[in-house]
């Protein structure tokens, strides 16, 4: 029940102030490591708010950004976002087995089969997190960033024009959309680009055009999700900060290890493996220095 308020004395970085239950206490230490998290999830603990404590000790730190996180997006319908429709009957509803594609101009062009998840505001999932960081890049350089789904991964376009054209034109739209899979949320994403009269003029008089469609559905995406409920964080402490043993150039006897560092984990498996690996490192860095002469 310790709140770490920073430094008694700037040239003494290893002696560090405290708020305790028995009131202000200082602790001096041979070294010390600071694993302080990033900015996500803030109930748990990782507020950042040591961000400007260590700026002022001259430590360069880049700006935290949410990572691994969802965003909002943008239809041609409802610009600012899902209709109210929409976002009321299928947040919650999976996207199950769709291929995700997006080229930033980085190659190679992101393309993976996964899942995803419809929100309120927008969409998230794992498929959506392994793709948030160039994402989140383009949507800073261009101010949106355009992704396309591939609602039918499993069908390439003859077949979906296959199973089309034995339906029965008798067949209403909505279950000759369905023979081909799309039905639910993948209906209703259809639904937020294009009205009734429209779909229903490209299931009988376009069905090539559609079936293309199908196959790259373009989903607008405009914003990140807040940092507070992103899985994890981006930005932090810069490797330039630091030696080579993981200490702070700026605050000799001061390490860093874990997610407060300038590094991006892909999902959050890999952001436990590389937290609890920086933090052996800098142990070892810990170790190393302290028997040095």
């Amino acid at each position: 029940r310790h709140r770490w308020l920073g430094w008694p004395d700037a040239n003494q970085p290893t002696h560090l102030r405290f708020e305790a239950p028995a009131g202000e206490r200082v602790v001096s230490a041979d070294a010390v490591i600071l694993a302080l998290g990033g900015a996500s999830w803030p109930q748990l603990g990782s507020t950042g708010a040591w961000v400007p404590g260590l700026i002022e000790q001259g430590v360069a730190v880049s700006p935290l950004q949410p990572a691994n996180c969802g965003f909002d997006v943008s239809t041609e319908l409802t610009p600012t976002g899902w209709s109210d429709f929409f976002s009321h009957r299928f947040a919650g509803s999976a996207l199950k087995t769709v291929r995700l594609s997006f080229d930033d101009g980085i190659e190679p062009a992101f393309d993976r089969v996964g899942e995803c998840m419809i929100t309120r505001t927008g969409i998230e999932g794992s498929l959506i997190y392994a793709a948030s960081a160039r994402i989140r890049d383009e949507i800073t350089k261009s101010g949106a960033a355009t992704v396309y789904l591939d609602l039918l991964p499993a069908r390439s376009v003859d077949q979906l024009l296959g199973v089309l054209a034995r339906q029965s034109e008798s067949k209403s739209m909505a279950n000759q959309l369905r023979s081909i899979g799309i039905e639910g949320v993948r209906a209703g994403l259809l639904r937020e680009r294009w009205s009734a009269s429209e779909l229903q003029a490209r299931v009988s008089k376009d069905p090539r055009a559609l079936a293309c469609e199908l196959k790259a559905w373009p989903l607008r995406l405009t914003t990140p999700r807040p940092i507070a409920e992103a899985i994890s964080t981006a930005g932090g402490v810069r490797f330039d900060a630091l030696t080579d043993t993981a200490m702070l150039k700026a605050l000799p006897g001061v390490y860093c290890a874990g997610e407060m560092i300038d590094w991006e984990a892909p999902t959050g498996g890999y952001l436990l493996n590389a937290c609890l690996a920086s933090g052996a490192f800098a142990a070892a860095g810990v170790i190393r220095t302290l028997q040095e002469p």
